[in-house]
């Protein structure tokens, strides 16, 4: 029987021998190499923890003990130990998320997978654990050294240090990536603590060689190594950490089991809050992933486990068209720069890096910085455009409305994986930002529905020089493309269809249809059923949304039912803000609005999620049937 497999809780970590720690290590990259290469998932950065996580289990006791992992990506070794080895139906419908869950075990704490968090986390429990007066209880957390290019953790940092007797350990996990490699100052400072072995060089020599003089010489290295503030400063800058007010134990082979065990039970046993340095490669013990130098496999689908090549080579997705419409425009355009917050690769904004280097600012995990700079660089005459994540927009709310929106200034934000998502989970679904940013005065969002309209939107946004423009798209793959039968003030007629004659003929009765982006072929669906049923339907796809255009309030007095569709959350949504509208112009039509609840949504693919929150074409046209017929 595998080591492995004889292991069902942290306390059967804790009982094996330092051989076979190593023996468990060489067993779990072997599980997640066949394992994620058959479901896809975040592998890279797993395989670089592996003797780390090992080592956090066997001298912290979790539960009792609390362990928080930065984003989560890195907590599939975690799981492992902690007695989840089913990985059939990772991020599937009803398997194991791809992130720490709190219905899945005891010992996972966070769920957010948004980086730079977990250092307040610990913060707040090791904060509890004093007042309620729990000394023998400690917190260890995670976090890669690309997170701390984050603003929040600086300010965890900052409220850890205040007290000494807090019983939290801080492991940096520095593989000197993020997605990418990480880039900014704090990076540049831990690859000089990486690569400077001069304190402990200048120690061990001073130590041989004075002692070798007697108790004089003895007493000589005593002074010098009561002195190791400074000689640190000198030979190895990492005061950073120490001026905060932190202990420091480090740099350590984060892939030596032994060496990790006794820096944590050091930095455990001090009392108050250290933070250990672990040298770690992400992608460790798997030749594709190292050699992979975009990102170290850090998120794969389903792979060749012997090759690391894709089982299914992906179609040309909305990331691609945005690559190369950005790189167009940038030809055009010397003033549009882009903006990217550690994501340079997954956002699409590699192809303009490479041919305008000058022009592309990686901020690192800071999307509120991102946000706050590309307003000073609109302020002093370029176009930023800034690229994410749309889930990750939700951080820099307060930067688009004050710094953004406020000064009117011409900022492009590009949100990717807008909607839905789905093998992510709750916090990756991109569902807020259309609720989110209707509050924001003069702001202006498109939903593309395909690659013409993401071009021209693309287009249209970057000639806005005196207000935010807001650009989102989902993941995936482009549909075909949806040309418009017509175009009303900005509003694109996509289908026009005359009553069916299935249920009895016409009954003079009109409906409007309206696709919001990812949404329009749904909605095309519902409009061809919907005059099946005897109804005369017109389908429009309108690419900007906010604000309303005129042209759509006016078509929603022209019908007796509206019908909307989009992949945000509905209360507050597009299809809401065009009933307010429509109201305080005197439309009395009625409405039905398809699109998400206000909840959080477990992980699953795409279509379950739609199947399951019933938006698809059928769902919409039973509750705009039932709306009808209560007339």
């Amino acid at each position: 029987m595998s080591l492995l497999s004889s292991i069902g809780s942290p306390e059967d970590v804790r009982r094996l021998s330092p051989e076979q720690t190593t023996q468990l290590a060489a067993e779990i990259r072997a599980f997640l190499v066949d394992q994620v290469s058959r479901t896809g998932g975040h592998l890279g950065p797993n395989l670089g923890v592996v003797e780390l996580t090992i080592a956090l289990h066997r001298v912290f006791a979790s539960p009792r003990d609390t362990l928080v992992f930065d984003t989560g990506h890195q907590a599939y070794v975690h799981k492992l130990l902690t007695g989840r080895q089913d990985f059939s139906a990772l991020r599937k419908a009803g398997g194991m998320s791809g992130y720490p869950s709190r219905a899945e075990s005891e010992h996972d704490v966070v769920e957010n997978s948004h980086a730079s968090t977990a250092l307040s986390w610990a913060d707040g429990v090791a904060k509890a654990n004093a007042v309620q007066g729990r000394p023998d209880r400690h917190v260890a957390a995670v976090i890669g050294d690309g997170a701390l290019t984050g603003g929040m953790a600086w300010e965890a940092l900052n409220n850890i240090a205040a007290s000494q007797d807090r019983r939290l350990v801080i492991v940096v996990n520095d593989n000197g990536r993020s997605y990418s490699p990480t880039i900014g100052g704090v990076a540049n400072h831990l690859h000089t603590l990486r690569t400077t072995r001069g304190y402990e060089a200048f120690l061990s020599w001073g130590k041989r060689t004075l002692h070798r003089t007697g108790a004089p010489g003895r007493f000589a290295y005593d002074w010098l190594h009561g002195l190791k503030k400074g000689l640190k400063d000198v030979v190895a800058p990492q005061g950073m950490f120490e001026d905060l007010g932190l202990k420091y134990v480090g740099p350590v082979d984060g892939h030596d089991v032994s060496a990790m065990e006794h820096a944590l039970r050091r930095a455990r046993a001090y009392g108050g809050p250290v933070i250990v340095h672990a040298i770690t490669e992400k992608g460790r013990g798997y030749t594709p992933a190292e050699q992979d130098v975009a990102d170290r496999f850090h998120a794969v689908g389903q792979i060749h486990p012997e090759t690391g090549l894709p089982v299914a080579p992906s179609r040309f997705g909305w990331t691609k068209v945005f690559a190369d419409e950005i790189v167009q425009i940038g030809r055009d355009r010397p003033d549009v720069v882009a903006i990217t917050a550690a994501m340079l690769h997954p956002v699409g904004l590699a192809p303009f890096a490479e041919e305008f280097p000058a022009r592309t600012f990686d901020v690192g995990i800071a999307e509120q910085h991102a946000a706050t700079s590309a307003a000073g660089m609109a302020f002093a005459g370029l176009h930023p455009v800034v690229a994410v994540y749309a889930t990750f927009l939700n951080r820099a709310f307060d930067q688009v409305l004050m710094d953004v929106a406020l000064h009117r200034a011409g900022v492009t934000f590009v949100l990717d994986r807008a909607g839905i998502t789905g093998d992510d989970g709750a916090s990756h679904n991109g569902m807020w930002d259309m609720a989110m940013l209707r509050i924001v005065p003069r702001l202006r969002l498109a939903a593309p529905r395909d690659e013409p309209t993401l071009r021209a939107a693309l287009r249209a946004a970057v000639d806005v020089d005196d207000a935010p423009t807001v650009v989102r798209y989902p993941k995936g793959a482009v549909g075909d493309p949806i040309p418009a039968l017509e175009e009303l003030d900005g509003v694109d007629v996509v289908a026009r269809h005359v009553p069916g004659t299935r249920a009895g003929g016409p009954d003079g009765r009109r409906v409007l249809v309206v696709g919001v982006g990812s949404m329009a072929p749904a909605a095309l669906g519902a409009g061809e059923s919907l005059a099946a049923h005897g109804l005369a339907v017109d389908v429009v796809a309108p690419t900007w949304v906010m604000p309303v255009p005129e042209a759509l309030v006016k078509l929603a007095g022209e019908h007796d039912l509206v019908l909307t569709l989009e992949d945000g959350v509905v209360d507050g949504g597009i299809g809401a803000m065009v009933a307010q509208r429509a109201a305080e112009q005197g439309v009395r039509t009625p409405f039905v609005h398809v699109g998400l609840p206000v909840h959080f949504l477990d992980h699953a693919s795409r279509d379950q999620i739609l199947t399951a929150q019933r938006m698809r074409a059928e769902d919409a046209v039973r509750d705009a049937l039932a709306v009808l017929a209560r007339d």
